[in-house]
């Protein structure tokens, strides 16, 4: 087929899946192909980043579950070589859109999350009921995509579906312009020379990433030195966040400035960047921070930083939700050496390796 590829989101607000949608339509573009966004609705921070030979296609539903009749005729119209999806519900409406069409599209369905965190705190019944339509649903993709081992191993064990019959592909994080954003200034008055240490964390404000942790765990360092803890994002959590800031006495060397354009710039002026997240699927802000040359710390949550810091060579794994062991490892990286970790060692994070393996997979070089 010589239709293009789509990219199929709910929209494009800031956030980690969504930065990589945009990296992945600029791998793509970059190679000469054509590239559709295709999103339920047009929206989100990430629209001003889309590269402007991608044409981006607005199914004006506003929510996933009334997607599937736009997207269905989009697929039957345009007839994509390919679709990538990202995230269970939108798998599902790729899946039957695809059935609906009767377009020969291959679709490719990503998941980014572990499917037991994400569905832990969930009913029994919601969970059971979602862990047989992705066993049942699933096998229909051409390709069953995780963003690490770990989320694959995971989505194995909790639907059934076999293990050699998903790929894992690392997210495109590395890119040209994200080293490039690294060199600018942050602008942010703690940031600049002669200020304490500041410890960084970057995400949404919600119970995944575990910013109470976080904002614990610098309390006790904030005990025995000056610094600042500057955490980046929106989220349900702040006014919680804020609060505790100022029961442990911090909340002067606390900030959280919100969603910034270029958190880049931020992680490459930190003295340390922490990952404090109850689960993850692959953190992309782990990867992005130690290409800008950042030392890290992470919770050794389900999964991705345990891949990604290659067992703690890379940096220090603590166990989930303990402020004092978190503590500790912030305290001893900003003790220790400034040693950036070799390029080398993430490559496979860079957007060619990325493209190459997409289009392996869209191409069917890859069985599935």
């Amino acid at each position: 087929m010589t239709g293009p590829i789509a990219l199929f989101a709910p929209s494009l607000v800031g956030g980690g899946a969504e930065r990589v949608l945009v990296n992945l339509a600029e791998g793509l573009v970059e190679r000469g192909l054509p590239v559709d966004i295709v999103l339920s609705e047009a929206t989100g921070t990430y629209l001003a980043h889309v590269p402007p030979a991608a044409r981006v296609i607005d199914l004006g539903s506003g929510r996933v579950r009334r997607s599937l009749r736009p997207l269905t005729r989009y697929l039957r119209t345009e007839r994509p070589r390919a679709i990538v999806s990202s995230m269970d519900h939108t798998n599902l409406a790729a899946l039957f859109a695809r059935g609906l069409s009767g377009a020969p599209t291959r679709v490719v369905v990503t998941v980014h999350n572990t499917f037991s965190a994400v569905f832990r705190s969930s009913p029994r019944l919601s969970r059971e009921m979602w862990a047989f339509m992705l066993r049942r649903c699933y096998p229909w993709a051409d390709a069953v995509v995780t963003v690490s081992c770990g989320v694959a191993d995971d989505l194995a064990r909790a639907t059934g579906l076999h293990r050699d019959r998903i790929e894992v592909v690392y997210n495109p994080v590395i890119t040209p312009d994200l080293l490039k954003a690294a060199q600018a200034r942050s602008g942010h008055e703690w940031l600049r020379p002669g200020q304490p240490p500041v410890v960084l964390g970057v995400g949404r404000l919600t119970p995944q990433k575990d910013f109470e942790n976080l904002v614990s765990a610098f309390a006790l360092v904030r005990r025995t030195r000056p610094a600042r803890l500057i955490i980046l994002g929106e989220g349900e959590d702040r006014a919680s966040l804020t609060a505790l800031a100022k029961e442990l006495g911090v909340e002067r060397d606390v900030a959280l400035p919100g969603f910034v354009p270029n958190p880049l710039a931020f992680m490459a002026q930190s003295a340390v960047f922490v990952l404090s997240s109850a689960w993850e699927g692959l953190p992309t802000v782990l990867i992005e921070a130690m290409a800008a040359g950042t030392r890290v710390v992470s919770t050794d949550c389900e999964s991705g930083p345990r891949e990604i810091l290659d067992n703690g060579r890379l940096g220090s794994l603590v166990p989930v939700g303990n402020p004092e062991a978190l503590a500790k490892a912030i305290e001893a990286v900003l003790d220790g050496p400034q040693e950036r970790v070799p390029f080398e060692l993430l490559r496979p994070y860079t957007r060619d390796a990325a493209v190459d393996h997409y289009l392996q997979l869209i191409e069917g070089r890859i069985a599935a």
